[in-house]
């Protein structure tokens, strides 16, 4: 292992322009759950499947139900940015690495510091009236009961991307140009099972290939470095010059 931070390193320190495409596995060290693993989120037993909760027919025709949900396994505002979050945002700082871009929704990037963070699947953040546009923020949804709604009566939707529904399209455009421009890309706590986002991988031309989860991916056999280890863990142990 060793061996591999020293590597890691050495990438690091070669290159200025880097990327990283992150997933779950990025937060659960933070204390956020995943969906996939054995204490994921699919493995645990409700009246309906996270998937069928988690999509666009059913916060239409049920958003009782998804916001029961939704508050109880989707809201965490006591999670804070581990290793890993800083880390990026400090090689952001020093000009090495050029995007975050996130499948998460937890805004755990924006509050270790990164300024330029893709978030394919938008973010808890973030709620707009599905009638008239107005914003609210995070804790007008936790504290709300039943289904949230606006002072003209519509109905609150979290700014997230649910199952059935397209990823922004200026969002996807930024991650395709970031990604084919970057000379390293770092994928990072993600199982790349995901699509349309675990395909912007294929847009990656540069140099190096890194990838850094516990599990397999599909991308494994064409890294030209492959950690199976916590992302934090790993991230803990890289020093920026000037440190």
């Amino acid at each position: 292992m060793e061996d591999k931070i020293i590597k890691l390193q050495e990438i690091i320190d070669k290159h200025d322009n880097i990327v990283f495409f992150g997933g779950a596995g990025v937060s659960t060290e933070s204390g956020i759950p995943d969906f996939r693993s054995q204490d994921g989120l699919y493995h645990q037993k409700y009246d309906y499947p996270p998937e069928t909760i988690l999509s666009h027919t059913f916060f239409m025709r049920r958003p009782d139900e998804f916001y029961k949900f939704y508050r109880d396994k989707m809201l965490c505002d006591t999670a804070k940015p581990n290793a890993a979050h800083l880390k990026l945002a400090e090689l952001e700082k020093c000009g090495k690495l050029k995007a975050v871009i996130t499948q998460n929704i937890d805004n755990l990037h924006q509050m270790a510091g990164s300024k330029k963070v893709l978030e394919l699947h938008g973010s808890v953040y973030r709620n707009y009236c599905m009638k008239c546009g107005k914003f609210y923020d995070f804790s007008y949804i936790k504290n709300s009961t039943g289904v949230p709604r606006c002072e003209c009566g519509g109905i609150v939707k979290p700014d997230v991307v649910l199952y059935e529904e397209g990823l922004d399209n200026q969002t996807l455009t930024d991650s395709v140009r970031a990604i084919s421009q970057a000379q390293v890309l770092i994928i990072g706590g993600t199982s790349l099972a995901v699509y349309p986002a675990a395909s912007l991988i294929d847009y990656f031309r540069g140099d190096c290939l890194i990838v850094i989860n516990k599990a397999p991916t599909p991308r494994d056999r064409n890294a030209d470095l492959l950690i199976k280890d916590p992302i934090g863990q790993i991230f803990s142990q890289i020093r920026i010059k000037g440190e």
